[in-house]
């Protein structure tokens, strides 16, 4: 890291190492595991004030005052994730979304105050002047774990040994999922690497079909509109597009044929860009449906996965919602 780099409080001319997506967690001594969290990944320095800058280098500082209160080091830079939590107490994006690209003083002090982030920092590339980046990364955490982040709105995360323990785990928590890195690796800003792998937990749920979307500028099915019955009715969780190619557009297409009806089937309101051109559907067909996370009011991103004949919406009632 070249001394022209380090200017006025910027974030050096950097961009974060990313993790390759992984088939298996990693065992052995030489991986360490971290939580992943749902949130804004940040470059951090530290030269007087503070100065965050994004995965694509845009300087974001102004997003995030809570965050602009540099700890008790006056050189350093980090790689770390900017999270809020939700109403379960879960780190989660979309509390994060509506303050990413507001600028106005006024607004931002507003939300920081609603909807307060913490910097989960998990790297450490400079420190007093010296660069890094070349260390393995167990040097790199010694010495973040070593450095004083009080009153900065800044923590350090614990990392874990037992890679499947913490699978586990996050995944019964309802967490974003698990990052392993080698201890022996050296920070390759902007680079994909293996020597630092992601998994993200998918989970799996039967939900009902309420309605269905047909393609853009077309008449076949495409999209499932589908919903969580309960004993107040059945609630809109969100539209299943991907994982419906031609083959199930087709099977679908057939089971749903019979099945039109003139209203929503739904108890709660459908927003308009999902329930516009949409046509509802008696709520008897049951399919399965991939998604990332649980316990959120819209499924994310989700993937169909096949039609249930042997359940039907009372049976989810029975075992609420089919959360299985």
């Amino acid at each position: 890291m070249s001394r022209a780099d380090r200017h006025d409080g910027a974030v050096p001319s950097l961009l974060p190492m990313l993790a390759t997506a992984g088939t298996h967690v990693p065992v052995g001594e030489e991986w360490c595991h971290d939580v992943k969290w749902d949130g804004v990944r940040a470059l951090a320095s530290v030269q007087g004030d503070v100065r965050l800058t994004s995965r694509n280098g845009n300087d974001i500082t102004g997003a995030w005052p809570e965050l602009a209160t540099p700890p008790d080091t006056p050189d350093l830079v980090v790689d770390g994730e900017i999270i809020a939590l939700n109403e379960r107490g879960l780190p989660d994006f979309r509390v994060l979304a509506e303050r990413i690209h507001v600028r106005k003083a006024v607004t931002v002090a507003r939300l920081a105050e609603r909807i307060p982030a913490t910097f989960m920092v998990f790297d450490l590339l400079r420190c007093d002047g010296q660069d890094l980046t070349g260390l393995p990364l167990h040097e790199r955490r010694a010495r973040l774990e070593a450095l004083d982040l009080g009153g900065s709105g800044w923590q350090v995360p614990s990392t874990y040994d037992d890679g499947a323990m913490l699978f586990d785990a996050t995944r019964a928590q309802g967490l974003e999922g698990v990052v392993s890195k080698r201890l022996d690796s050296r920070y390759r800003p902007g680079e994909r690497s293996h020597h630092w792998l992601k998994f993200a937990h998918r989970h799996r749920a039967s939900y009902v079909v309420g309605g269905w979307r047909p393609q853009t500028g077309g008449s076949h099915l495409a999209a499932l509109l589908v919903g969580e019955p309960t004993a107040a009715g059945l609630r809109y969780r969100g539209r299943v597009g991907s994982g419906i190619g031609p083959k199930q557009s087709r099977v679908l297409a057939d089971l749903v044929a019979s099945l039109t009806t003139g209203a929503s089937p739904f108890a709660d309101e459908v927003p308009r860009v999902d329930a516009d051109g949409t046509t509802w559907v008696e709520p008897v067909l049951v399919v399965d449906v991939d998604t990332h996370g649980i316990g959120y009011e819209r499924l994310r991103q989700p993937s169909y996965q096949g039609v249930r004949a042997d359940l039907t919406a009372a049976d989810l009632v029975a075992t609420s919602g089919g959360a299985r």
